[in-house]
């Protein structure tokens, strides 16, 4: 029987109010299916059917720092390296180019590139194949420095590159040129790319394999301009093929895609990796023809659509629902044919203040005041106990466990106190006015505005923060709208507060530290923080290796972060992952977000 008629086998009365109908149906779907549902109505070329939470900004690697967007750009651009699927610890290999030669000072890094990788075709090299070359990867980091681009990824070579200084702006009054001569960045010949270092960094093998520093053609960005971000043409495993925007994309099997099967290794002593690694063994990849992607809001409508087979796996189950396909840590019986996997991604979920905001601005004791007053005022422990359904762990820091750095002894100032928050409110001059809501000390109306995310998840939110800003006497209004959109006026600095996450491009600390980083305002720095006493500690951690001295550095920025407030922190997740019993070779990756190109689809 099929998922549509196995509920109108189940009697559901289609005539109800819609919101009534997608709530009837996701319980009769769970109440009454057997096992896992067969995929409806399944092309014959192999195919995945997935989806992404939110939408895409726009996918040109330079710019896109969403999530939606940085997991397409995965599937059609190549950095040089990447994460080796299987291999746990995780492990950097070679991707379009070998791993590189680096110098004994730790200054110079030569990389030799594949020969015969092509980007894939594009009315801008008229009808001619595009070999990847070095000047392309010289081109793609180029483009980070540019002004106009507002990259959220510049953090990672600014400063770092030798002879960088003209591309920052340091000529008086020059325009960019991404044409300036750069010494730390050269392509040496054709096939040959060598980068050098004013100081040396630990992290610029990880920098080397994000989506951020991935290949792109120069004579695509000019044929575009602006458009570029609706134009991805790269060289990784998959080109897009019909695109409807905020709506759902199709992925293309790149058929000159470089790579295949025997680029992954296995890790010791791990039963699951070894099997997919026999699997893929000898096999070109991708391993599916093509990819149809939706772009979806509504847990309840993922859950639903998911049960009914018309998605290959659930990532990351909505906390809220947990309780309808989970008896206790197992899946309940009749959804057993099911692949479950829990996974604790690197990732912070938190809520930043913006610091330039008249209201919540600026670092006087009463500005500061009324930040910690909102932080004091989340209860964490109910929220992660009520909505999360204990599927998550109290942040306590900005660094989520495992991620390199990480102080599994710290436990920070953030913690829920309304009647401290009330006492801070009051002593600096924020009094009640009669209808119990509080005043600037001047005298004037105080209403704070948050945004949050169209949808049930963003409303159950916005109770959240509207039940703990009201216990301390704060008004608060909620401006809806898409992830992609406040984020563009994030960067503008158009947004007083907002509720969001950040999961690691690379498993290292500097990655989460960076987004309070003073010069990343505008970038990933969405609170716009800018305190000298964290940036120059940030400054002289990046340079130092691994170790007590790092360390002591580190704690003393989340003490700064605990003390002038530009974060409520929250939570970190546990993901549970559902996968449909004729998906193969599915295993999350800690870094890494997506792993399309490897899975397999034997319909049943």
């Amino acid at each position: 029987m099929k998922p549509s008629a196995r509920l109108a086998h189940c009697g559901l009365a289609w005539h109800l109010p819609g919101s009534i109908r997608l709530a009837l149906a996701l319980a009769l779907a769970l109440c009454c299916a057997p096992g896992a549902a067969a995929p409806a109505a399944r092309a014959t070329t192999p195919s995945l059917h997935l989806f992404l939470v939110g939408t895409e900004s726009g996918l040109d690697p330079a710019s896109a720092s969403d999530l939606v967007s940085l997991s397409l750009n995965e599937n059609l651009f190549d950095p040089l390296l990447h994460y080796d699927y299987l291999a746990r610890p995780i492990r950097l290999a070679g991707n379009t180019a070998a791993l590189p030669q680096i110098s004994a000072d730790g200054l110079n890094y030569t990389f030799q590139l594949k020969r015969g990788v092509y980007f894939t075709p594009d009315p801008a090299f008229k009808g001619q194949p595009r070999e990847l070359v070095a000047q392309d990867y010289v081109y793609a980091i180029k483009r980070l420095y540019d002004p106009a681009i507002k990259s959220p990824w510049l953090f990672m070579f600014e400063g770092k590159l030798a002879g960088d200084q003209a591309l920052r702006g340091a000529s008086k009054g020059q325009p960019f040129n991404i044409d300036t001569p750069l010494p730390g960045l050269q392509a040496i010949d054709r096939y040959t790319l060598r980068i050098r270092l004013q100081a040396p960094e630990p992290n610029l093998l990880y920098y080397l394999a994000t989506g951020a520093t991935a290949a792109v053609a120069r004579e695509v960005v000019q044929a575009y301009g602006a458009e570029i971000g609706n134009h991805p043409v790269g060289t990784g495993p998959f080109m897009v093929g019909q695109w409807q925007r905020s709506h759902q994309i199709e992925l293309l099997a790149n058929p000159k895609y470089h790579s295949n099967g025997d680029s992954v290794q296995a890790a010791p002593g791990h039963s699951q990796a070894k099997q997919i690694a026999r699997q893929l063994a000898g096999q070109p990849l991708p391993r599916v023809g093509r990819i149809e992607v939706k772009f979806l809001e509504e847990p309840q409508t993922i859950l639903l659509s998911f049960l009914r087979g018309q998605f290959d796996y659930l990532e990351q189950l909505p906390p809220a629902l947990s309780h309808l396909v989970m008896q206790g840590d197992q899946l309940k019986p009749h959804l057993r044919q099911l692949q479950l996997h829990r996974f604790v991604p690197l990732q912070t979920y938190y809520m930043w203040m913006n610091l330039d905001d008249p209201v919540l601005g600026g670092i006087t004791p009463e500005k500061i005041a009324l930040r910690r007053a909102i932080s004091l005022s989340y209860d964490r422990a109910q929220d992660l106990r009520e909505l999360e359904r204990g599927l998550a762990i109290p942040a306590r820091s900005m660094l989520p466990p495992d991620v390199i750095g990480f102080d599994k002894s710290y436990r920070g100032y953030q913690h829920h106190d309304p009647q401290l928050a009330n006492a801070l409110l009051d002593k600096f001059g924020y009094k009640r006015s009669a209808d119990g809501f509080r005043t600037l000390p001047d005298g004037k109306p105080l209403s704070l505005t948050m945004h949050s995310i169209t949808g049930s998840v963003g409303r159950l939110r916005d109770e959240v923060w509207r039940k703990s800003l009201n216990s301390i006497g704060l008004r608060v209004q909620f401006k809806s709208d898409k992830k992609s959109e406040i984020i563009k006026a994030s960067r503008l600095g158009q947004v007083q507060m907002f509720e969001t996450n950040w999961i690691a491009d690379f498993p290292d600390a500097e990655n989460f530290l960076q987004l309070l980083y003073g010069p990343n305002q505008g970038r990933a720095n969405y609170a716009r923080f800018n305190l000298p006493a964290y940036n120059q500690r940030y400054e002289q951690a990046r340079l130092l290796p691994a170790g007590a001295e790092k360390q002591k550095l580190y704690r003393e920025m989340h003490q700064l972060v605990d003390g002038y407030a530009p974060w409520v922190l929250r939570m970190h997740p546990v993901s549970l992952d559902l996968v449909q019993p004729w998906v193969d070779n599915y295993m999350r990756h800690p870094v890494a977000l997506t792993n399309w190109r490897y899975l397999s689809v034997n319909p049943p």
